[in-house]
């Protein structure tokens, strides 16, 4: 009975952690004003190791439509911008020797509409997450029913993982719904 439970446990904590990556993939969807997180995943290569942008420069957002990126090194200016325009996420870096700026240019209803249907898969990715680890969970349960547990334990025990499923679910559709908002707005 307490292996059941340690099963239901880690399959409760893999749910999570799909819900905060489907949530952290969301925030790199742009919705309509600047936000340093935008520039998140950007790895630059800092001395040949490849570092996230935000550990070798500040990024901050001087109001709703620019991003600057200051490296803590001069060196690194070109470097960064380089990755930036490497990334292919649309934006077109300016360096003026001190720091890069970026201006986010307005969204057209289509590319709205665009951020909305990627915005979407990433939605279904964290669905199909939690959905992956229910079956998971429920094929080892199984496994411990052929070994000997009670039925009973088994049977209330994919009914707690379905349950969980159907929470983590929905939290990851309200989670989409705020966002396809956030983007729809002008």
């Amino acid at each position: 009975m307490e292996e059941i439970e340690l099963y239901i446990d880690d399959a409760k904590d893999s749910m999570l952690k799909a819900l905060k990556h489907t949530e952290l993939e969301l925030t790199k969807v742009r919705a309509g004003k600047a936000t340093p997180n935008m520039l998140d995943g950007i790895m630059v290569d800092y001395y040949g190791v490849q570092s996230a942008i935000q550990n070798v420069s500040s990024i901050s957002t001087p109001d709703a439509r620019t991003l600057a990126v200051k490296p803590w090194e001069k060196g690194m200016i070109t470097t960064i911008e380089k990755a930036i325009r490497d990334a292919n996420l649309g934006y077109n870096p300016q360096n003026n020797g001190e720091s890069i700026i970026i201006n986010i240019p307005p969204m057209t209803e289509e590319r709205r509409r665009s951020l909305v249907k990627q915005a979407k898969t990433e939605g279904e990715n964290g669905k199909v997450r939690v959905r992956t680890i229910r079956k998971d969970t429920n094929d080892e349960l199984k496994k411990l029913l052929k070994e000997g547990a009670a039925e009973d334990a088994v049977k209330a025990a994919e009914e707690k993982v379905q349950n969980l499923t159907n929470d983590y679910i929905a939290l990851i559709d309200q989670t989409l719904a705020k966002k396809e908002a956030e983007i729809m707005t002008i």
